[in-house]
């Protein structure tokens, strides 16, 4: 499924203002409790959150981000996704939780009030600098959704809050692991040309997707699979958000693998929603 602009924007503002709610009906001593990130507290998950959000309203509207420019400098030129988040959550460690909290909520705002003025005729053909190199916005806005719905399960996790499925961020999290597939792949240093893998999922973002394991090959409409996933969409969602293990939902059967399994295991163990 493609969503066109006004769809992709109105579904981030829905997920911003409800991990806003989040933030709102998390208990103020909850804040300095661990997450169950490891090693970070729930402050310290919105403080990555908002130095996110910052350079994400920043890139989108045309200007350097400058906490990314702040730790190449720091670190001779190079930046690596989980050095950097390390580093904006410890150069946060001092402010106030409060500061932390506004300052992810303005970031949020500011980069989806910027997005929304990318007229229409550019917005497919707009990228912008992110963490891996050039970016399309579309994919930008898509990924704070996620960042937002994972995270934000995180803080209620942390918080003893019921979690909260909805619809649009699960599929939109599968969506993008699926489409990281080969990248993902490519990590480990595997890649399958011309294979390809068809994913069925039901539920709380539900969706279907047959997907090329090659970079750049989209296989054709009368290709057969070579490996299948079928199951419920929270748990595949989970899986491509590093949550939780395979193995747990095909133990108890919300995941189920057909075809070439081994193909199909490995796509599991390697997928994943957001560049690390």
């Amino acid at each position: 499924m493609s969503l066109n602009r006004l769809e992709l924007l109105g579904i981030a503002q829905a997920e911003r203002d409800r991990l806003g709610r989040t933030v709102q009906y998390t208990p103020p001593d909850a804040w300095d409790r661990d997450s169950v990130c490891a090693g970070w507290r729930n402050r310290d998950v919105m403080a990555h959150l908002a130095a996110q959000e910052t350079a994400a309203a920043q890139v989108v509207a045309g200007d350097p981000a400058i906490e990314f420019e702040a730790f190449r400098e720091a670190n001779d030129g190079e930046f690596w996704v989980n050095g950097f988040n390390e580093w904006a959550v410890a150069v946060r460690a001092d402010l106030p939780t409060r500061q932390i909290l506004t300052d992810w909520g303005r970031g949020a705002d500011a980069s989806l009030s910027r997005a929304g003025l990318i007229p229409e005729d550019e917005w497919l053909a707009t990228r912008v600098p992110w963490v891996a190199g050039k970016i399309g916005v579309r994919y930008l806005i898509q990924s704070r959704i996620i960042e937002w719905w994972l995270h934000g399960e995180d803080i209620r996790l942390g918080a003893g809050l019921e979690e909260n499925l909805q619809h649009w961020p699960l599929y939109l999290t599968n969506d993008m692991g699926i489409r990281m597939l080969p990248y993902a792949l490519g990590l480990a240093g595997l890649s399958f040309p011309g294979k390809s893998i068809q994913v069925d999922l039901e539920g709380v973002g539900e969706g279907s997707w047959h997907w090329g394991l090659a970079a750049r090959e989209s296989p054709p409409e009368d290709k057969k699979p070579d490996a299948f996933i079928d199951g419920r969409a929270s748990a595949f969602a989970l899986v491509a958000g590093r949550r939780v293990p395979a193995e747990h939902y095909l133990d108890d059967g919300n995941l189920v693998i057909g075809g070439d399994e081994d193909l199909a295991t490995l796509v599991l163990e390697h997928i994943r929603a957001y560049v690390e």
